[in-house]
């Protein structure tokens, strides 16, 4: 089978290499369909803390097919269901773990990773994964494409619940790349009054437009604050989600938060740039609410899968380009740019 592999040093191998073996408590997965994410790309360029030596390992987490062949031992899975997978698993064991939140495990992993991903013809799901629950069902009116989406939504959920978007809230997005398009769907579907979306990007701010935001703001060349207070009846947005690796965006976003408001860190800083310097009074007396997520439960996991199914919105509509593995070259340059929302590896 083909598989992309990376070891963290800029390049990308695409390699003929055996189907793996499963023992008697794992599945072998027949990949249908598997995205590109911002972490492919960057694990890519630097590598991953979670595997510090470096080593080849195949990319790919957003994922979703069929499943092949299941262990003798597995009960709850059959061959030929339509499944995805949760990519991050905790030790079953820490707090985090017990209160359903393994996403924020400190002895996590995650396939594409830690370990082997979806990059793949096929892919191995391991013994962990099905026994903690992060092998879901697709439902019959869910793509396979639209599941392999499922895990950055998921991601966004996570985000909104934080900070508790909801009727008439004024949004503020910073970052219209697809995650922040993501927000921005994710938003008006919780019914917020009034989206903003500031971008530096006229590609990208051209991207927030068809996907509906009220207001979109080049921040290089208008007055962000005064559009935020004006659109918010000059008290400041009541959420604002950071989805891009700005240190500005973060140490700005206290000025434009109203009394009360809530902030999302959501898009991680590069290694060195991600100290900044806040003006705690405005959180003191404006009683502001400063959160970051990453990943995502299970049970937003399968609430992503639920969001899919009711066809509420339409993750189709973020992917811009299909490729074959074989094209992963390619696929990967196309991904980077401003233009492109997902990037889909296809296969037949």
């Amino acid at each position: 089978m083909l598989a992309v592999f990376s070891s963290g040093n800029g390049e990308i191998e695409i390699i003929d290499v055996p189907v793996p073996k499963i023992n008697e408590n794992e599945i072998l997965l027949k990949v249908k369909a598997t995205s590109i994410c911002g972490t492919d790309i960057k694990i890519k360029k630097f590598g991953h803390f979670k595997n510090p030596q470096g080593n080849k390992i195949i990319l790919g987490h957003e994922v979703a097919g069929i499943i092949e062949e299941v262990g003798p031992k597995i009960k709850a899975f059959k061959k030929g269901m339509r499944v995805s997978i949760a990519p991050n698993i905790g030790c079953g064991q820490s707090y985090y773990c017990i209160s359903g939140n393994t996403n924020y495990c400190e002895n996590y992993q995650a396939i594409g990773i830690s370990m082997n991903g979806s990059f793949a013809e096929y892919m191995k799901i391991p013994s962990e994964y099905i026994v903690q629950g992060n092998v879901i069902q697709i439902p019959d009116n869910v793509t396979f494409e639209e599941a392999s989406l499922v895990e950055p939504l998921s991601t966004v959920v996570c985000a909104a619940e934080a900070v508790s978007i909801s009727p008439p809230d004024v949004v503020l997005i910073i970052g219209a790349g697809p995650m922040g398009i993501l927000h921005l769907m994710m938003a008006r579907l919780r019914g917020a009054g009034k989206i903003i979306v500031s971008e530096i990007s006229l590609a990208r701010r051209e991207q927030a437009k068809t996907f509906g935001a009220d207001v979109i703001v080049n921040p290089l060349e208008e007055n962000l604050k005064e559009i935020v207070f004006k659109e918010s009846n000059s008290k400041g947005a009541d959420v604002i989600i950071t989805a891009a690796p700005s240190k500005k965006a973060q140490e700005e976003s206290l000025e434009l938060i109203s009394r009360r408001g809530r902030i999302n860190f959501f898009g991680g800083l590069p290694k060195g740039q991600d100290v900044i310097s806040i003006n705690s009074n405005i959180i003191h007396y404006k009683n502001v609410i400063l959160t970051g997520t990453t990943g995502q439960s299970l049970a937003q996991y399968r609430k992503a899968m639920d969001i899919a199914s009711s066809k509420k919105l339409d993750l189709s509509k973020l992917i811009t380009e299909r490729f074959e593995l074989k094209q992963a070259e390619e696929a990967f340059k196309k991904a980077v740019l401003e233009t492109t929302l997902k990037v889909i590896f296809k296969f037949t």
